[in-house]
């Protein structure tokens, strides 16, 4: 069964919903995104993610699964809790270490430093710009630093850390899951909460391993779960819904054209058999 995909999220209901209320939230999306009605270009890619997503949500047996699956992906491999506990005013809070909330409203010159989860990121001023305005941002770091042993990665994919030793050389591959691309990460942030989070999934094997867009992992923000999260997602949809409306412009003028020279072609032979 496949963890990397977050069902709740693609659905954009609560892990504790009711099946009524996952019925309900993959009926309302599947009518906004079925391709008889949708005619962007990612919908029909849109309306497999939500049928695969109702399928075992809406399964007692196989939720109960991708439940147990999903909290065992969750914790992280030093068996501390992924939520994480800080002190606010002297009051105890707890924090998702999935999320960051880092301020790029000020970016400095040379580089930004943020942590999410185990990872700490340093991005350039122009990086981080990028993911100010855009939403997201692709980038391939090799994630070697210092270990006890050797030189430690951390694999982007599945959230492994290892130590190669004796060796500066980066690894091709993710010893534990076996991904060539364990060093390419997708940061992302929403418009709407400022929340920073990755997304674990690059590329999609269905189709080549073309890239993801950002809208096909998560069409809700997984933080506040708001829709039109990304700026750069809402100006590739609102390009991709302007050039279907201008085919389908095209589509009704030739279609007009065609019924208008068939009305003309007739009165002609009418008015010919009548001069007759």
């Amino acid at each position: 069964m496949d963890t990397s995909t977050d069902y709740y999220a693609v659905l954009g209901v609560d892990s504790h919903a009711s099946a009524d209320a996952i019925k309900t939230a993959f009926r309302k999306l599947a009518l906004r995104y079925h391709p008889d009605v949708n005619k962007d270009l990612d919908a029909q890619e849109q309306m497999r993610r939500l049928s695969q997503a109702y399928k075992i949500l809406s399964d007692p047996l196989a939720r109960r699964e991708y439940d147990t699956l999903r909290r065992a992906k969750d914790m992280p491999l030093s068996g501390t809790s992924s939520m994480r506990r800080s002190s606010v005013n002297g009051n105890s809070t707890v924090s998702d270490s999935r999320f960051a909330f880092p301020d790029l409203s000020t970016t400095p010159i040379s580089t930004f430093s943020f942590k999410l989860g185990d990872i700490m990121y340093q991005l350039s001023s122009a990086q981080a710009e990028t993911l100010r305005w855009d939403g997201k941002l692709r980038g391939v770091v090799s994630e070697s630093l210092p270990g006890s042993s050797g030189m430690r990665y951390h694999c982007h994919r599945c959230r492994h850390q290892w130590e190669s030793k004796g060796s500066i050389t980066a690894p091709s591959s993710c010893p534990a899951c076996n991904a060539r691309d364990w060093a390419t990460y997708l940061l992302l942030r929403c418009s709407h909460c400022h929340a920073v989070f990755e997304s674990p999934e690059i590329s999609d094997p269905l189709r080549g391993g073309s890239l993801y867009y950002p809208y096909e992992l998560f069409p809700l923000c997984p933080h506040c779960r708001r829709s039109q999260w990304c700026p750069a997602e809402n100006e590739r949809v609102a390009k991709l819904r302007a050039a279907a409306a201008w085919r389908s412009k095209l589509l009704w003028g030739f279609m007009a054209g065609v019924c208008m020279l068939g009305v003309i072609g007739i009165l002609a032979l009418m008015l010919s058999g009548n001069l007759r």
